[in-house]
């Protein structure tokens, strides 16, 4: 059994075409090994070698995922973006855009007075107040 499957090797690797630059010929040039693009990249090196210093270290993979880091780090840079350009944007208003900007600001709060702390109380607060208040005026009307 093992001389048949011996036979049936012989037969295959007759049949393969078996490189000729084996056999030391100084005219023919040595094919080399081509490279993995992505294990020769800078970016794939960096990375295998920041792996290997955490694992020495005992320093375990980060318990957020590399897609979230990512998204939330472009959130982060987006909302600060954003509060530059607002930043500049009041920085060069011209000072007329500035004073009509005070005086609407001054306008909306003369028409909406501030609310009273009372309004922000608990609603239980509220509630009690008014009991008292019915309470003094059905003690005001039985007294006439």
């Amino acid at each position: 059994m093992y001389s048949e499957i011996q036979r049936e090797r012989a037969d295959i690797g007759g049949l393969m075409a078996r490189p000729e630059y084996r056999e030391w010929n100084p005219e023919l040039i040595k094919p080399k090994k081509l490279l993995n693009p992505v294990k020769a990249s800078r970016s794939h090196q960096e990375l295998h070698r920041e792996l290997l210093m955490n694992h020495r270290r005992g320093l375990g993979v980060d318990s957020k995922p590399e897609l979230q880091r990512v998204l939330e780090h472009r959130r982060r840079n987006q909302l600060l973006k954003k509060k530059k350009e607002e930043l500049e944007a009041k920085r060069l208003q011209c000072p007329l855009e500035q004073e009509l900007m005070r005086r609407q600001q001054r306008l909306n709060q003369l028409e909406n007075p501030p609310e009273k702390e009372e309004d922000h109380a608990p609603e239980f607060i509220k509630v009690r107040e008014n009991l008292r208040r019915i309470a003094t005026l059905t003690s005001e009307e039985r007294a006439l």
